[in-house]
């Protein structure tokens, strides 16, 4: 227990640490939003990352998609490497810090309202980001209960404080500066830990081999004539599994906390080194994590079920560390801890930010200085972390016991509202704001008629699509498809000033040779 105490006291002084240090570049909106957007290759890609990968993962995602899909759960988390991560710094990465700065915008709304001239469009999407980020907030609270009450027996409330005020203080200390050093220590842990949990829990059940032995004589509810399901190649749930893949990876293209961080981005070499790091970090934390909860269903006899006998996926994957030694534990608590708060000073940030600056600064009649912009910014960061902490403790006491929900039906919604439009928005000059307002009333729309549905037991199009993680899908699907068609079937934006924005694209760049091969080369026999 001193020893776990000591950790965390350790930990909790860096973070503390880091946040006093970068006071220095957080004076004004541009430092304190972007860090000057001179954010380095090695900060970026561990700010992405442990952006999307939270206790949500580790604890919730990785318990609940293990138990249904067994190790073939693992291509979610290879889906987040390649698609969510990989193609997502290739096709988003450079067009959105060339465009974003070229707008002087630093946060999407602010994009949306100058891409498409409409400054209601911005305020639509800021609306949109403080509704579904407060439940995704919540959210990233949950997956520590379980863990701190094994590991020290703390009452959960206590843990949604402790991990509230120093996320708080680090967080209005240096703003987004502090928030990317610190997502670079607590990647790292991330990395070590979930590859030491990995191996003691394998070799706690006999080693791989074994493991996966034991793994394929269980039978799968669903498909109980598939011999070995939990081990097949793509499980016994192909369809869904496809779904949950196509949802938190694809999905990442249009949640605002993920692609600002390319808004930062120092420079060409930036986005090359930070492509392949992100990627690397993808693979073996999402992919670790969905691998160690593929073998959820080892631990059947000794993990928590509801009163009508399905599992509590929460408890599954702290049932499964629950007998380690006691380092490994402290090193398992300092690994969630660090994924969610990593993401929940992302995800306040970005909801301060947009809400400071696309709504309240453009609705105050005098200009505003900086230091009074940052001011409200850290109150509106102190208000966010506040409410959901106050959700999470509520949520926690009441009947809702796992936390896959939330973040469905937030990622949904906002992924449903905003990746057509951002994604046609950097790369199609027809984009029209008409587009952009159907996409955000069906990717809404659908997520919301998908909730009320699920709290009043009706059936949402079909039984497929009672799962938000479906529904998310169908709204992303939908964006996609009725952006251009909507583009195409009214008016034309504005030419000139189209071509205005995308003139930041075409401007000639010098490079070394080491970069680009000179003309006379192609005189070389």
């Amino acid at each position: 227990m001193v020893v776990k105490i000591v950790v965390l006291l350790i930990f909790f002084a860096v973070m503390i640490g880091v946040g006093v240090y970068c006071r220095r570049v957080s004076r004004d909106v541009n430092g304190f939003v972007l860090g000057g957007r001179s954010v380095g290759p090695w900060l970026t890609a561990f700010a992405y990352g442990t952006s999307y990968f939270s206790a949500v993962i580790f604890i919730g995602y990785a318990g609940q998609f293990g138990w249904k899909y067994g190790v073939s759960a693992t291509w979610i988390g290879l889906g987040n490497a390649f698609i969510g991560s990989l193609l997502a710094w290739v096709i988003l990465g450079r067009r959105t810090r060339l465009m974003t700065q070229h707008l002087d915008s630093a946060t999407m709304p602010e994009f949306f309202g100058k891409r498409f001239a409409s400054p209601a469009i911005k305020i639509a999407a800021s609306a949109i980001i403080f509704v579904f980020l407060i439940p995704y907030t919540a959210s990233l609270y949950n997956g520590l209960s379980r863990l701190f009450e094994m590991a020290f027996g703390i009452d959960y409330v206590w843990c949604v404080i402790a991990m509230a005020v120093l996320t708080g203080v680090y967080v209005l200390l240096g703003g987004y500066m502090a928030t990317a050093i610190n997502d670079f220590i607590q990647g790292m842990i991330m990395l070590v830990g979930i590859v030491a949990v990995i191996g003691a829990v394998l070799n706690s059940n006999g080693g791989f081999g074994e493991a996966m032995n034991t793994l394929s004589q269980i039978p799968a509810e669903t498909n109980p004539g598939l011999s070995g399901a939990f081990t097949s190649f793509l499980g016994p749930q192909p369809l869904q599994l496809l779904g949950v893949v196509l949802l938190t990876s694809l999905g990442t293209w249009g949640l605002p906390q993920m692609v600002g961080k390319f808004y930062a981005i120092k420079s060409e070499k930036s986005i090359h080194k930070g492509t392949i790091i992100s990627t690397f970090f993808a693979i073996v934390v999402a992919g670790g994590c969905y691998f160690l909860g593929g073998f959820g269903r080892l631990y059947a006899d000794s993990i928590e079920f509801a009163a009508n006998g399905t599992p509590i996926y929460d408890s599954i994957i702290p049932q499964m560390i629950s007998n380690l030694p006691d380092i490994l534990i402290g090193v398992v608590v300092i690994l969630v801890l660090s994924a969610s708060m990593s993401t929940l000073s992302s995800l306040v940030l970005t909801s301060g930010s947009t809400l400071t600056l696309d709504v309240i600064v453009p609705a105050c009649k005098n200009e505003m200085d900086e230091k009074k912009k940052i001011l409200i910014i850290r109150l509106l960061v102190v208000f966010f972390i506040a409410v959901s902490s106050v959700i999470a403790i509520v949520q926690a006491k009441s009947s809702v016991t796992f936390i896959a929900q939330l973040m469905g039906i937030s990622w949904g919604a906002l992924a449903g509202a905003f990746l057509a439009p951002f994604l046609y928005g950097l790369y199609w000059k027809r984009t029209t704001k008409s587009a952009v307002w159907v996409s955000f009333i069906a990717g809404v729309g659908i997520m919301c008629a998908d909730m009320y549905c699920n709290f009043t037991g009706k059936v949402f199009i079909s039984a497929f699509f009672t799962s938000p993680i479906n529904a998310g899908v169908l709204a992303m699907v939908c964006g996609l498809v009725i952006v251009p068609i909507v583009s195409v079937l009214t008016a034309k934006p504005d030419r000139k000033a189209v071509d205005e924005m995308f003139a930041c694209y075409d401007r000639t760049v010098v490079v070394h040779a080491s970069t680009a091969l000179g003309d006379e080369q192609s005189d070389v026999k």
